[in-house]
């Protein structure tokens, strides 16, 4: 991530100011960020932005167990459009680097854990930790208005998506943990993938507001 947003300014300040940069704002799925937008001519423009949800903690419940959750967001993208006809529509494809990453922690500090098809007696210690991990960097492509070549103040809309398949692992440890079956961590492991582990995609619908210098 801290080499993807190194990158940024330098790769778009390879373009000539032929055509006056945008520095924009923009907000809504998957978050807020900034970012910089430098036509290069009326048909394709370059840009790079960083988008940001923040850290995010929430209990919740997956396959009959509780979870304290622990959620970080964000993204940094490098990105080219491309104006098929007169007007602001637009093609968008490009790379993200992200940073989408959900820990999940039960602890067995109720008495009792239920993993896969079977209740195992547990401890405050014994804890049940899984990840859900999306690729570091993947393609984008999407669709949008705005960023064309122009002045003044800017107006913009992306919709598309970050394309990888969320990675889920998870560990067990405590005094009990050598206790629970391999075949039960499978099972609980496959459950989980019917559930948060399905995500296929980071989806972005964004609003911006910018300025032309």
């Amino acid at each position: 991530m801290k080499q993807a947003l190194a990158l940024l300014p330098l790769a778009l300040a390879a373009p000539l100011a032929a055509n006056a940069g945008e520095l924009y704002g923009l907000i809504g799925l998957p978050g807020a960020g900034i970012g910089y937008a430098q036509p290069l001519n009326e048909r394709v423009t370059l840009r790079g932005d960083f988008v940001t949800l923040g850290n995010r903690t929430k209990n919740t419940s997956e396959e009959g167990i509780d979870y304290a959750g622990k959620l970080k967001a964000q993204r940094a993208a490098l990105l080219a459009d491309w104006y098929p006809m007169q007007g602001s529509f637009r093609l968008t494809g490009g790379a993200s680097f992200n940073q989408y990453q959900l820990d999940l922690r039960a602890t067995g500090a109720g008495g009792t854990l239920t993993i896969g098809n079977t209740t195992y007696t547990t401890t405050a210690d014994d804890k049940l930790d899984v990840q859900v991990k999306f690729p570091s960097t993947t393609p984008y492509l999407g669709i949008g208005w705005g960023h064309q070549a122009g002045s003044g103040l800017r107006f913009s809309f992306d919709l598309g998506a970050s394309i990888g398949r969320a990675r889920l692992t998870a560990a067990l440890s405590g005094p009990n943990a050598g206790g629970v079956s391999q075949a039960d961590l499978d099972a609980e492991l496959a459950e989980l993938r019917d559930g948060v582990g399905k995500l296929r995609a980071i989806p972005q619908v964004s609003l911006g507001i910018g300025y032309s210098f």
